[in-house]
């Protein structure tokens, strides 16, 4: 049985923070969609965000999809050395992001990662998370990154970012393609808010993908906001 998909996506700048450091990318033609959320605490997270969302949507999808994650991930690497160039050209210690992303094939779904935004599943009304964390300890309100990260802080440091490294690698997991499996990706603006349970509630509801975004900005939106908030759901459905 073949899959289409449905998907929606949405970002804001929250309560607390000045400017929105998150982007995101729809591409349901593609078989695409991406959560990039720039560092915050350091300069041009926006500028590092929004460069990788605008090189992911500007890339084609030919031959196999194993040619298309290839792309993806070269992408990705031309993007960390513009980033490590322009950190050193404005003198700053790092301009970076990190990356979520969900490419769908016909026979399975892959999603890539670096750093701390997540991608989850939700099949038969369990919510399930793909991605695992590059974060030093437990994750606490503020993100900072490694060694760059106050004096004394043990945990919440941020161990992977696009823009960081010399060498960029990118983790990956692989998940089903059947009807009814749905996806949640989302900076950790969201899950910061909302506990796995609120969002395996919110995203069980029969509504459409765009419908349960709307919800799960109610819901972030209700609480304090800390951060940028930024969520894209893809649902798969039979062709």
């Amino acid at each position: 049985m073949t899959t289409h998909c449905c998907s929606a996506g949405h970002t804001e700048t929250g309560k607390v923070r000045r400017r929105n450091e998150d982007a995101i990318l729809v591409r349901e033609d593609l078989g695409l969609w991406a959560v990039a959320d720039g560092l915050g605490g350091h300069s041009a997270g926006d500028y590092a965000s929004t460069l990788i969302i605008e090189r992911l949507g500007a890339l084609t999808r030919e031959g196999s999809v194993f040619d298309f994650i290839a792309a993806i991930e070269d992408s990705l690497q031309q993007v960390n050395t513009e980033l490590r160039e322009a950190a050193v050209a404005r003198q700053t210690d790092v301009i970076g992001s990190t990356i979520a992303l969900l490419v769908h094939d016909q026979q399975f779904v892959l999603c890539g990662w670096v750093g701390d935004s997540r991608v989850y599943v939700q099949e038969n009304g369990a919510l399930t998370q793909l991605t695992r964390d590059h974060v030093h300890g437990q994750a606490v309100d503020i993100t900072h990154f490694g060694p760059r990260a106050p004096a004394g802080v043990g945990t919440g440091v941020l161990t992977r970012a696009v823009g960081v490294d010399e060498t960029l690698y990118v983790d990956w997991a692989m998940a089903g393609s059947r009807p009814g499996m749905q996806f949640l990706l989302c900076s950790d603006g969201v899950n910061k808010e909302l506990s796995d349970g609120e969002l395996t509630a919110a995203c069980r509801e029969q509504h459409s993908p765009r419908r349960q975004i709307e919800r799960l900005f109610e819901l972030a939106l209700a609480r304090r906001a800390r951060d940028n908030i930024s969520a894209v759901i893809v649902r798969l459905e039979a062709s």
